[in-house]
């Protein structure tokens, strides 16, 4: 079980954990629900009508790992358009789409965020430090997509477009600063490639 999940009788997965590897995982979560940032009405009273008719922003964020994140919905971004006019009604598709639509999103990847900080926090500790972290199948759900969004994150911060920029990673040397969010990046997708194993039928 160490270093990736395993199923759990009944459903669910489960894999050891030891303190750094909590602490990293917790971390990245933080700074994951930071980034998407607290939602509409946040500091307003709550309103479920309002809550039900909020629309979302129409332009894609500025930040790369947003635009990552909460890509547009219409249109190859490698491949352009045919004419101005395609261009323009890609980008009024794209912004309705996005007006509608992003506010769910990025609750639902707060909520999954926040899902995993809350079952790593409720953790006991193992007698030699770490421990195992027993998940029922939602919450194994509720990992899997957080675990996307940090793979999506870092990517976009590590600027990995296709599979070549992937195998580039193994070969950087020791002393490059971005070896450390390289080893989180491919240590998470081993993470999130067992976790599908256990998921399936």
């Amino acid at each position: 079980m160490p270093g990736h999940f395993e199923p759990l009788p009944g459903g669910g997965a489960a894999v050891a954990l030891d303190d750094v590897e909590i602490s990293i995982i917790r971390s990245l979560a933080v700074q994951l629900l930071e980034l998407i940032g607290p939602g509409p009405g946040a500091d307003a009273p709550e309103d479920p009508l309002a809550e039900l008719f909020a629309e979302g922003p129409s332009e894609p964020p500025a930040d790369p790992v947003l635009r990552r994140l909460f890509p547009d919905a219409y249109g190859d971004p490698e491949q352009a358009p045919a004419s101005p006019a395609e261009a323009e009604e890609r980008r009024a598709h794209s912004a309705e789409f996005r007006r509608y639509t992003e506010n769910d999103l990025r609750a639902g990847k707060r909520e999954s965020a926040l899902g995993v900080i809350r079952s790593l926090d409720a953790l006991t500790p193992a007698g030699e430090g770490g421990a195992v972290l027993k998940l029922t199948p939602q919450e194994s759900r509720q990992w899997l997509g957080a675990l996307n969004d940090l793979r999506l994150a870092i990517g976009a911060r590590l600027e990995i477009t296709d599979e070549d920029d992937t195998d580039l990673l193994y070969r950087l040397p020791d002393e490059d600063p971005r070896k450390p969010m390289v080893l989180a990046y491919l240590w998470l997708g081993g993470l999130q490639e067992t976790l599908v194993s256990t998921l399936m039928p």
